[in-house]
């Protein structure tokens, strides 16, 4: 039997591990938003609600290169309760920082192998997030771009 590997460009695996991931987060009862801006200039590749008003962000990694080359994800941890990297199933795990949580995630799905750790937002900042997450939310609905 003959076998088929297929390679997948940089933005093909970006986004198929984007969408898996956003998938797992509805799953997981969360309301996704794809790049978000945050008060501090830096865009949270995914940025999710839970149902009890909790702020999860995942920073989507291509592969080892783009995760060498971008070693920003501290400045994420002040805007969220728990911080991920979503990665697809091929990525090398093991260079990956062990503090954040870990997705790994396919076009279809994702799982969490390793849960973060919480770190609870201040109540003010939670409500500054929420309110601008739902704006957002609202803009992109109505189809204004923000």
């Amino acid at each position: 039997m003959e076998t088929i590997a297929l390679t997948l460009s940089r933005p093909a695996v970006t986004s198929a591990v984007t969408r898996g991931a956003a998938r797992l987060f509805v799953a997981l009862g969360y309301a996704p938003l794809l790049e978000v801006g945050l008060p501090n200039g830096r865009r949270a590749d995914i940025m999710a609600l839970g149902p009890r008003g909790q702020i999860a962000v995942a920073e989507v990694k291509s592969g080892i290169h783009d995760f060498r080359a971008d070693q920003k994800w501290g400045d994420y941890l002040p805007f969220c309760d728990a911080f991920y990297f979503a990665v697809a199933p091929e990525f090398p795990t093991h260079v990956l920082p062990p503090e954040p949580g870990l997705i790994v995630a396919d076009a279809f799905d994702g799982a969490v192998v390793r849960e973060p750790p919480t770190a609870l937002l201040a109540p003010a900042r939670r409500k500054a997030l929420t309110i601008a997450f739902a704006r957002l939310a609202a803009m992109r609905a109505f189809g204004t771009s923000s």
